[in-house]
């Protein structure tokens, strides 16, 4: 199926998908999540073509070929993954799509009845049991070990170097990325490379001129300075007692850096160049994230420190050469203390304005899925998803390790 960004698709009825399934619940290596079950039928817009993705289970973070995959703005809810907190976007196969016109209603089709000589004939179906059945195992030890997507990734993709030319051109024609946004990441690669910005012993001056350039323009600043904390030693914590709804501000790239050891670390928590864009900026909260899948192991985990998760923001690839242009948007994971409440009476003009736009976004989203108007109406009515929107919709984490 050639499809788009922004084309609209509908999920097939259930018995279709399961006809593409082997015992195991997998298309060509990829899992069919139970959760998944609840869209067929249903029609979405593409999010994203998903001709690629990175690698969060090796470590590398390094680029990986996915063949006809595509992403429609749903993500897993953890149901059958212990409660799993993560919210990964969920990754579909043209096979469990067809291509529609709109929104329309899904008209009832009958199809015709095999005989009983082309029953004989077919191949072992795959069920609904079995599916759920797939994901999990027991380990060696005894213990639950979850198989999901993100788990199960580099049994479906394959490597993708860095300088393979058809990911960057993919980016572009299926509408993932503009023009201008490859041109800008390509020029951060070159600036980062051909100035030696990336040393510690020699990228002093081009890290300052980065910096001055990008104060005099209102950009983003160079997303790779070191913490402030020597490694060993303690890093701080606070705790706001955050809940799903409030209004904070993300702290300015400078008060993070303080808390923050030279290894970018918090607690056990990375923090990553691609949540240095989203510094001095107004959001709200979505979820705190106490337990999530380990992708490495499968084990369910739980953080001794919880982490926060903000309504839009995720990961856009921007500043990581190997996996450039990624459209998976993991969702980028937050301290507490990075974090301060926030009032709509203490918003500057932009800020408000950016959770204005952000809710509207959301709405649009929304819009775009089937039986999304009065949802949308919610949204932009209350500027954010109560948890039962956010259960319909699935909603549309990046290189941030995270300890035990």
């Amino acid at each position: 199926m050639k499809a788009c960004a922004g084309d609209w698709v509908e999920v097939l009825s259930k018995e279709d998908i399961l006809r593409t399934l082997d015992k195991d619940g997998r298309l060509e290596g990829l899992p069919f999540m139970p959760q998944m079950f609840r869209y067929c039928g249903h029609r979405f817009r593409i999010y994203k073509s998903a001709y690629k993705t990175c690698d969060t289970v090796s470590g590398q973070y390094a680029g990986r070929r996915l063949q006809d995959g595509f992403h429609l703005s749903l993500r897993c809810d953890g149901q059958a993954y212990g409660g799993c907190q993560a919210g990964c976007l969920i990754f579909w196969k043209s096979a469990w799509l067809k291509p529609v016109d709109g929104p329309g209603k899904v008209q009832y089709v009958p199809k015709p009845v095999q005989s009983p000589s082309e029953e004989a004939r077919s191949p072992p179906r795959c069920t609904e049991s079995d599916v759920l059945g797939a994901t999990k195992r027991r380990g060696s030890d005894g213990e639950a070990r979850y198989c999901c997507q993100a788990t199960e990734l580099l049994n479906y993709t394959t490597p993708l170097s860095l300088w393979d030319v058809r990911q960057y051109v993919d980016s572009y024609r299926s509408g993932n990325t503009t023009l201008p946004e490859i041109a800008r990441g390509f020029l951060y690669l070159f600036y980062y490379y051909g100035t030696l910005a990336f040393s510690d012993r020699w990228g002093g001056p081009a890290r300052w001129l980065y910096n001055r350039i990008q104060a005099l323009t209102g950009g983003v600043p160079f997303p790779r300075l070191r913490g402030a904390i020597p490694l060993g030693q303690p890093t701080p914590r606070r705790d706001l007692g955050l809940r799903p709804g409030d209004l904070v501000r993300v702290r300015s790239y400078g008060e993070i850096l303080a808390t923050l050891d030279v290894g970018l670390s918090n607690r056990g928590l990375r923090f990553d160049a691609e949540l240095v864009p989203f510094c001095g900026k107004v959001f709200r909260v979505k979820a705190c994230v106490e337990r999530f899948v380990d992708e490495q192991t499968g084990q369910l985990r739980r953080m001794k420190t919880p982490a926060v998760i903000l309504e839009g923001v995720s990961c856009k690839a921007l500043y990581h050469g190997k996996r450039m242009f990624c459209p998976r948007s993991i969702h980028l994971w937050w301290r507490e203390i990075w974090l301060e409440r926030a009032s709509i009476d203490a918003c500057p003009r932009a800020s408000l304005s950016s959770i204005q736009a952000g809710a509207r976004a959301t709405a649009d989203k929304a819009a775009s899925n089937a039986g999304g108007v009065a949802i949308a109406e919610q949204v932009l009515k209350n500027g954010s998803l109560t948890d039962d929107t956010f259960m319909y919709l699935g909603e549309s984490s990046c290189s941030q390790t995270v300890s035990r």
